[in-house]
C-alpha cells in the first residue's frame, strides 16, 4: 500500500481525541487507511441495511457490542448514533477508542459539531497527491491530469473513462438522489458536466441555470450538495480591498483532474495535449494539490483567489498571518513574458503583505526571475 501523508495526523489525533474522524470523497481510502492505522479495531460497515436496521432498533445497544471502541464506516448512514458516542466518550474519554469515516458532509459536520465538538479529531483525505503515488518517478504532465489520483484508477490500472463512468453512476448519483431526491438524473448530469466546463471561473448561477433549464436555487442547492460529498470546492476570493473594487464571486474546481478530464468527454492523454480547457485542467491541479497539502497536514487551507473589476488577477493566494504567496498558473511549457504583469500589478497594491511571488508553469526548469520564483510543475509536484 502506497503511504499517506494524512498518516501521521491521523496518527497524532488518535493520541489525544477519543473519536477521530476521516472524511472525504468515496474511494480515497478512508477505510484503508482507518483500518491500517487501528488494525486491532473490530470494522463495522453502515452502508449494510441489516446494521443499519440494528442501529435504528437499538443504537445503546448497538453500541455496547463494541466497549473498547470501534470502526464504524459510513457513520453519515446512522446519525442516531451521535448522541449515544458523546455519552459514552464523556464517561470514558480513552483517546483512539472510535473512528468514525463519512463520505458526505451534511448530516455529518452538524452532528459532529453538536454532539461530538471538542471529543473529536477530524482529518480531510482526499485523492493522492501527485508526489504520494508517483514519487520521484513522475511521467507525463497529461499522462497526470488525464489518469486522475483517486486510487482505485491508479493501482488497478482500469481505464480512466470505466471506472470515472461508473464512479459517477454508483456514488455520485445515488448520493445525490438521497440527499435531495432528485429524479431526473439527466438533468443533473448535464449539471455537473456544466460544471466541469466552467472550472476556475467565476461561479454564475443564473448562466448555470438557464444552460441547465433549473431555477437559481436549485442550482445553488445542487452546488452545496456537491461541495458536501467533496466532489468540488469553492475557491472563494480574498477579502483584503487595496482601494480598488474586487469580485466576491468564488470560482469552481474539481476535486480531480481526471475526473474533470472524463466529464469534458476527453479521451487520452493525446486528446489532452491539445484541448481548449488543458489551462484550466492543469489549473484545477495545482489548486487541489494545494488543498491536499494543508488537509493532509491537519491544516485548514488558507487559500483563495485574487481579482479586481478591472480583470487584474491573481490565480492563488496562499494567506498566513498578514502575510500572503501570490501563486500564477501557467499550463504552457515556455513562460511568456506577459506571465508576470498579475505579479507584478499586485505587487504594488499589497502594501508590503506578499512576502513570496511564485509563477508555477508546465515546463521544465525552475529559477528565479526579478524576484519571481519560476517553479515547473515537477518541482511543485514533489515539494522541492
Amino acid at each position: 500500500m502506497k503511504s499517506r501523508k494524512a498518516s501521521q495526523i491521523l496518527a497524532e489525533l488518535g493520541r489525544f481525541f477519543p473519536v477521530v474522524a476521516l472524511t472525504g470523497p468515496r474511494q480515497v481510502g478512508k477505510t484503508t487507511l482507518a483500518r491500517l492505522h487501528f488494525p486491532d479495531k473490530p470494522y463495522v460497515s453502515l452502508e449494510n441495511p441489516d446494521v443499519q436496521w440494528q442501529v435504528e432498533a437499538d443504537p445503546r445497544g448497538f453500541l455496547a457490542r463494541y466497549p473498547n471502541g470501534v470502526i464504524l464506516d459510513e457513520v453519515q448512514r446512522a446519525p442516531a448514533l451521535f448522541s449515544y458516542l458523546q455519552q459514552i466518550v464523556d464517561e470514558d474519554r480513552t483517546p483512539g477508542r472510535f473512528v468514525l469515516t463519512g463520505s458526505t458532509q451534511f448530516g455529518l459536520r452538524s452532528a459532529i459539531s453538536q454532539s461530538l465538538a471538542g471529543r473529536v479529531g477530524l482529518v480531510h483525505l482526499y485523492p493522492f497527491t501527485t508526489s504520494e503515488w508517483y514519487g520521484t518517478s513522475l511521467p507525463s504532465l497529461d499522462e497526470i491530469l488525464f489518469r486522475g489520483l483517486f486510487p482505485p484508477v491508479l493501482d488497478r490500472e482500469i481505464p480512466p473513462r470505466l471506472w470515472y463512468s461508473q464512479y459517477v453512476a454508483t456514488y455520485v448519483e445515488r448520493d445525490v438522489r438521497e440527499i435531495l431526491s432528485v429524479k431526473d438524473l439527466g438533468t443533473f448530469s448535464r449539471f455537473v458536466r456544466l460544471c466541469a466546463s466552467r472550472v476556475g471561473q467565476l461561479l454564475n448561477l443564473s448562466s448555470l441555470a438557464a444552460d441547465c433549464g433549473i431555477t437559481h436555487n436549485t442550482a445553488r442547492s445542487w452546488i452545496d450538495v456537491l461541495e458536501a460529498a467533496y466532489l468540488l470546492i469553492q475557491l472563494r476570493p480574498w477579502h483584503e480591498n487595496f482601494g480598488k473594487r474586487l469580485i466576491k464571486t468564488p470560482k469552481l474546481y474539481l476535486t480531480d483532474s481526471g475526473l474533470l478530464c472524463w466529464l469534458l468527454g476527453i479521451e487520452n492523454p493525446e486528446h489532452l495535449a491539445t484541448h481548449a480547457q488543458r489551462g484550466s485542467i492543469f489549473e484545477n491541479w495545482a489548486v487541489m494539490e494545494e488543498v491536499k497539502r494543508s488537509r493532509n497536514q491537519g491544516e485548514e487551507p488558507n487559500l483563495y483567489f485574487w481579482r479586481d473589476q478591472a480583470g487584474h488577477e491573481i490565480d492563488l493566494l496562499r494567506v498566513s498571518g498578514d502575510q500572503c504567496q501570490a501563486i500564477e498558473i501557467k499550463s504552457g511549457a515556455t513562460v511568456p513574458k506577459d506571465a508576470f504583469r498579475g505579479l507584478s500589478y499586485f505587487q504594488k497594491l499589497s502594501e508590503g503583505k506578499l512576502d513570496r511571488q511564485t509563477l508555477l508553469h508546465g515546463g521544465e526548469g525552475s529559477y528565479v526571475q526579478s524576484g519571481v520564483e519560476v517553479r515547473s510543475w515537477k518541482d511543485q509536484a514533489l515539494g522541492n
